[in-house]
């Protein structure tokens, strides 16, 4: 028998109506998910702070009634830090000071909101029966160094102090946790190293065989400017759980030593020299004129490198990179835990 007209309209308005309610059930539904909030940042062995606040849990629990998901990435370096910044694969990351301003110069969007650590992490090592002991041996050897990081722009620096010109140097452009191994096969020469790897290295019987504090600088805290900009509110919460956790590392040496042992998978008396003798967390962290001299000092290099192409760049990179609004405010109270 036929249907009744009425009947087959009916249905129809049912079948419309109930097609309608999926449609608007799924944008709904992607709505709910494209409003999800989200904070992205690195952890780093050369960043002991961030080791603290990933083992401590503080953000996850400020955070964990606001609906905002706190994912960790790790940083092996700060190139890698770099490149998840620009791919915003994180929205704030840890860098040295000369990477940050390499990244600026070179078109990346950042801004450094925070200063991690003074630290002397950089040097010049060699294995523990090499002939090399001066950086003017370095002429005519090989040397590993993960460019686009601290102990690269350290080895360029100690290059120019002692009169090497870098063209009678091979540099091999190796992560860090590579340099050390290639150091330790026979491999290269030297190594530009990093704590914490270049302390175990140390204590497997390498020899560093040059050093200076001024040649290295500082930890960078650094957020995307998008993500500085919609999230002012987070940005501010990640630098005061750094307040929290730059005051509870001197507070609980034994246990921060614990944990950059375990994470840098080294010895805890390796762990305890990067910590209480390489590394100054008791200083102003508010990024400004102390950075900005080490940086100034250290811009010109990029360009007779070859890794920016005009000072210009530098200047503009300098006069953008830090912010200092969020440290100057920094507030350890404002996390619980």
């Amino acid at each position: 028998m036929p249907r009744h007209p009425r009947l087959r309209t009916t249905t129809a308005l049912l079948v419309a109506a109930g097609t309608l309610f999926t449609a608007t059930a799924c944008a709904e539904g992607e709505a709910a998910e494209t409003d999800a909030r989200a904070l992205n940042l690195d952890y780093a062995t050369y960043n002991p702070l961030s080791l603290v606040i990933k083992d401590q849990g503080w953000l996850e629990d400020e955070l964990a009634d606001q609906d905002v998901e706190v994912s960790w990435v790790k940083s092996d370096g700060s190139n890698k830090a770099n490149e998840n910044l620009r791919a915003e694969a994180i929205d704030i990351g840890s860098t040295a000071g000369s990477a940050a301003l390499l990244a600026r110069a070179n078109g990346s969007p950042i801004r450094t909101v925070d200063i991690f650590s003074q630290p002397e992490w950089a040097a010049i090592v060699v294995p523990e029966d090499s002939d090399i002991t001066s950086v003017k041996d370095l002429a005519g050897t090989q040397v590993a160094a993960t460019k686009g990081t601290d102990p690269y722009f350290f080895l360029l620096q100690a290059l120019d102090a002692e009169g090497v010109d870098p063209s009678e140097v091979t540099v091999e452009n190796l992560q860090h946790a590579d340099g050390a191994t290639a150091l330790s096969n026979g491999a290269v020469d030297a190594w530009a190293g990093l704590d914490p790897i270049m302390a175990g290295a140390e204590q497997s019987g390498a020899k560093l065989i040059y050093r200076n504090i001024d040649f290295n600088t500082y930890g960078f805290l650094n957020a995307n400017e998008d993500f500085i900009a919609d999230e002012p509110e987070l940005v501010q919460l990640v630098v005061d759980a750094y307040d929290k956790a730059r005051q509870w590392v001197q507070d609980n040496p034994d246990e921060a030593v614990a944990i950059l042992a375990e994470e840098a998978a080294i010895d805890e008396e390796v762990a305890r020299t990067v910590l209480t003798e390489r590394t100054n967390f008791d200083f102003d962290h508010v990024p400004g004129q102390a950075q900005l001299d080490v940086l100034t000092t250290v811009g010109p290099i990029f360009v007779e490198s070859g890794d920016v192409e005009e000072q210009s760049q530098i200047d503009d990179a300098l006069d953008t990179l830090l912010d200092d609004e969020f440290a100057g405010q920094a507030d350890a109270s404002a996390v619980a835990g």
